[in-house]
C-alpha cells in the first residue's frame, strides 16, 4: 500500500523516540549515485551525501555486489571469536592508504564515536596518562567520552551532564570568528600560542594522553586551519610526548581531494579514526595507527561483539576499489572548485554569506545578518536549506551557531546534477537576500 511522507512522518511521531530529529519530512524509496527518490516519486539531488557517508554515491553497484556476495557466505561469527579474511584484507588496504611511513595496526569497530572512544582508550594505555584535549567546534561523537569531547551545547551536551572528567577544550583555528580578534596571517597564530598559558593554567602537558582534532572541523561548520596549523600541533605532541589523534570520520576517504585530509597539511598523526564513506553507507569504522601504541592495550581490552563485521568489511575492500577505479579523490576537486566558485560568486551578489570555506569537495558558506557585527543568521541558514529541499536539492546546516550551509556531494554527482543542484542553491539564497 502506497504512502505518503506526511503519513509516514506522523506514523514517525508515534513510535519513534523525540530525541531523533529529522531535518527534512522525506521518507526514501530508493537511491543511485547523487539521486534519492522518495516514497511519492519525487526525486531529489542528494547534496549531503548520509552526512559524508556517501562519498562513493548511493547503492555503488560492486559494492551491493561483493555485500550480496559475502552475505551469503557469512553475516556474523564475532571476530574476537572467529576469525575471517576480510577483516585482514581490509586492515592491510587501510595500512597502505594511510599517511606515514611506520609499523601500522587496525582496529574495527562500527561508528565513529565508537572509534573515536577507542582511540582515546588506546591512547590512555599506551601514555599511562588521562588528560584529553580537544577544541571549540569540534563534533566527535554523541556517547559520553565524544560528547565531553565535543563542542556544541544544544543539540549535543545540554541537560546530559556530568560528562567525563579530563577533557580540556581550547579555542580552535575559526580564522572567520578569531578568539583573539586577529586576522591570519598578521595573527601570528595566537592559537598556537595558546597551549603555553593553558600547560601554565590549566593542566601540565605531562597529564595529556592525547590531543584530538579533525583536520577540517565538520559539524563545527567546515572550519579548515590555516596550513600552519596542524603541523604547529604536531610540534606541540611531539615536544610534550602528546599522541595525536586526526579525527577523519568525515573528512576522509577523498572527501578533500586527497585520500584523507591530513595529507593537505603534511601531517602523519599517530592514530587516526574513521568511519562513514569507509563502507559506502555499511556501519563500520576503524582506528589506524602507530603498531606501538595501537599494540597497548592488552588482549580483550578493545573490540566489540560486531566490530569488524564480514559484511561491512567487504563493503569497505568493494568501496575503496571503486573509488579508485573511478578516480573519486580527483573528482572531489573538480566538483570542489565549481562549488566554491559559485559560492564565492554568490557571496558577491548577496551580503548574507559572510564566508566561503572548504577544502575539496567540503565546501560551506556562513551566513550572517550583518558582515560588520557577523551576527549569525540562525532562521535565515533554515529558510535556505527549506528553500532548496521544497525545490529537490537536500543540503543540511553546521556550525555552532547553525548558520552554515554546508554541502557534501557524492563525488559520483555528474556535472548536470552539480550545476541544477547549485542552481538551486543559489536561487535559495537570494530567497532569503530580498
Amino acid at each position: 500500500m502506497a504512502k505518503t511522507n506526511a503519513e509516514l512522518v506522523a506514523r514517525k511521531h508515534q513510535l519513534i523516540a523525540r530525541g531523533i530529529s529529522n531535518s527534512t519530512e522525506v521518507f526514501v524509496e530508493k537511491a543511485q549515485g547523487a539521486t534519492i527518490v522518495d516514497v511519492e516519486g519525487k526525486e531529489y539531488i542528494d547534496f549531503y551525501g548520509g552526512i559524508g557517508t556517501l562519498n562513493a554515491g548511493h547503492c555503488p553497484a560492486p559494492v551491493v555486489e561483493a555485500i550480496k556476495n559475502q552475505a551469503e557466505k557469512l553475516l556474523h561469527t564475532c571476530f574476537m571469536v572467529t576469525m575471517y579474511e576480510p577483516y585482514l584484507d581490509l586492515a592491510e588496504k587501510l595500512i597502505e592508504l594511510t599517511p606515514g611511513n611506520f609499523d601500522k595496526r587496525v582496529m574495527f569497530v562500527n561508528s565513529g564515536a565508537e572509534c573515536v572512544e577507542n582511540a582515546v582508550k588506546i591512547a590512555r594505555s599506551y601514555a599511562k596518562r588521562t588528560g584529553i584535549i580537544s577544541f571549540e567546534c569540534a563534533f566527535h561523537g554523541r556517547t559520553l567520552m565524544t560528547m565531553s569531547l565535543t563542542s556544541k551545547v544544544k543539540p549535543y551536551k545540554f541537560g546530559f551532564g556530568p560528562f567525563a572528567p579530563e577533557v580540556y577544550k581550547i579555542p580552535s583555528a575559526y580564522c572567520y570568528r578569531c578568539t583573539y580578534r586577529s586576522t591570519y596571517p598578521e595573527c601570528g597564530l595566537h592559537c598556537l600560542e595558546q597551549f603555553d598559558r593553558m600547560f601554565a593554567a590549566e593542566v601540565p602537558p605531562e597529564n595529556i594522553a592525547a590531543m584530538i582534532i579533525e583536520p577540517v572541523q565538520g559539524e563545527g561548520g567546515f572550519i579548515v586551519p590555516p596550513p600552519e596549523f596542524l603541523p604547529g600541533l604536531r610540534k606541540i605532541c611531539d615536544k610534550h610526548g602528546i599522541i595525536l589523534i586526526a579525527d577523519e570520520v568525515q573528512t576522509g576517504f577523498g572527501r578533500t581531494g586527497k585520500m584523507f585530509a591530513c595529507e593537505h597539511f603534511g601531517l602523519e598523526p599517530d592514530l587516526m579514526t574513521m568511519a562513514k564513506s569507509i563502507a559506502a553507507g555499511m556501519p563500520l569504522s576503524a582506528v589506524v595507527g602507530k603498531a606501538d601504541i595501537m599494540n597497548a592495550p592488552n588482549p580483550g581490552e578493545i573490540g566489540g561483539t560486531y566490530s569488524g563485521n564480514p559484511v561491512s568489511c567487504a563493503a569497505g575492500l568493494a568501496t575503496i576499489d571503486f573509488m579508485q577505479q573511478q578516480n573519486l579523490v580527483e573528482r572531489a576537486n573538480v566538483i570542489g572548485d565549481k562549488t566554491k566558485q559559485r559560492m564565492l560568486a554568490m557571496q558577491e551578489k548577496y551580503p548574507i554569506i559572510g564566508d566561503v570555506r572548504g577544502l575539496g569537495a567540503m565546501n560551506a558558506m556562513e551566513l550572517v545578518k550583518d558582515r560588520n557585527t557577523k551576527e549569525p543568521a540562525k532562521e535565515e541558514t533554515a529558510a535556505v536549506i527549506k528553500h532548496c529541499v521544497d525545490n529537490g536539492v537536500i543540503v543540511i546546516g553546521a556550525g555552532i551557531f547553525s548558520n552554515v550551509v554546508r554541502t557534501l556531494i557524492p563525488l559520483v554527482i555528474t556535472d548536470e546534477q552539480l550545476e541544477k543542484g547549485l542552481d538551486v542553491l543559489e536561487q535559495a539564497v537570494a530567497s532569503v537576500s530580498k
